[in-house]
């Protein structure tokens, strides 16, 4: 009965606190996405998924249905009989059979984590028992308490959604779909067929780091033209002249800053030329003039000067990591394509890194 208690509190606490910072027409505009949405759409949004109805109460209705016939109950209420329901956004499905076939990764990783928590809880609580009324068993019991205050299942969910949703570094279900692993298998299973094995992971490395810079990076760039943003249908080039403006206005306003007042170098060793001032400067102004830009964008003022922001700083990495590809194959430059400026792909350091995070930030916050 207990137990029962506290997970009908912690339900009704936490449907509170969520319906009370997001309500049903925020929920609706995230969803849909875009700046011109109206409040047709709106309501649409809320009719196709039983948001709207009253939160916790519905007086049109009668007898039972008063309390049944709102979003507490079909959100909160039906979980405790574990129906979930369906996800909010266009492309997702039902959320028990998502839970059912996606679970058995998580379980994968709670298991062994599970054991290694058990033995290393003994193993510390034995350590404590060593040093009885010290300031070691004092602390450690405080530490105890506050640890155990946080369900494990905590950090596992929290850690997926950080590596997963939101860095995207592996897919939540724990493996990709389609041929995307292959293509990185395929070269070095051909150079070993072949028996070329001497060097065979320095080779190996460069051949899949420059697919890696001259495909996918840079693939990034047009693929904006695929993005499918409500309200901003057939200006998606307008994407492309944004980024390009921001990243190489972002290196050009890097030099001038550093000329006129750089006096702290960052990296001499990979690049001298680029110093603190510079930087600062540079990726400063770049901001300033992404967020000015934002007229061309389906972003706000400040939505634009902070993925302003964001691809700058990814274009000065991008530089320093070419430059330093750059100084240990002992060249000054990629090619001699541009008189004075060298190749092709010396203009393009900065857009190679900005481009993959400049996609993922609109494709996530702006597409359906």
């Amino acid at each position: 009965l207990y137990g029962v208690l506290i997970l009908l509190g912690v339900n009704l606490i936490t449907f509170f606190l969520f319906f009370t910072v997001n309500t049903p027409d925020d929920m609706a505009r995230m969803n849909i996405g875009g700046k011109r949405v109206t409040q047709e759409l709106i309501e649409r949004w809320k009719d196709e998924r039983g948001y709207a109805k009253p939160l916790y109460w519905n007086d049109k209705e009668q007898g039972t249905d008063k309390l049944t016939d709102t979003i507490f109950w079909e959100r909160s209420v039906s979980l405790f009989t574990l129906n979930f329901g369906r996800a909010d956004s266009e492309s997702a499905g039902d959320i028990g059979h998502e839970v059912a076939t996606r679970m058995w990764v998580s379980i994968q990783l709670a298991l062994p984590i599970f054991l290694l928590q058990v033995i290393a809880s003994t193993a510390f609580a034995l350590l404590l028992v060593m040093f009885r009324h010290t300031k070691l068993d004092l602390w450690g019991v405080v530490l105890c308490v506050l640890m155990l205050s946080v369900s494990g299942l905590f950090y596992i969910i929290v850690g997926q959604f950080l590596f997963s949703r939101v860095l995207r570094l592996v897919p939540i279900s724990g493996y990709a779909t389609g041929l995307d692993a292959v293509r990185f298998l395929l070269l070095p299973i051909v150079a070993v067929m072949a028996g070329q094995v001497k060097e065979f992971l320095p080779r190996s490395a460069t051949v899949q780091w420059g697919l890696m810079i001259c495909v996918f990076c840079i693939s990034h760039v047009p693929a904006l033209l695929t993005l499918q943003i409500p309200g901003y249908a057939g200006r998606n080039l307008l994407l492309i002249v944004f980024l390009i403006l921001v990243v190489q206005s972002s290196d050009v306003l890097q030099y001038v800053w550093g000329k006129l007042f750089g006096k702290h170098k960052i990296a001499p060793d990979v690049s001298p030329s680029k110093t603190v001032e510079g930087f600062v400067g540079g990726v400063a102004s770049a901001a300033l003039l992404g967020a000015s830009l934002y007229w061309i964008t389906p972003f706000n003022f400040w939505q634009a000067g902070l993925i302003a922001l964001a691809i700058a700083l990814m274009g000065f990495c991008g530089g320093l990591v070419m430059s330093a590809i750059k100084r240990d194959r002992g060249v000054k430059d990629w090619g001699n394509m541009i008189e004075g400026h060298g190749g092709m792909l010396d203009r393009l350091d900065s857009v190679c890194f900005s481009a993959p995070v400049f996609f993922h930030l609109t494709r996530y916050w702006w597409t359906p």
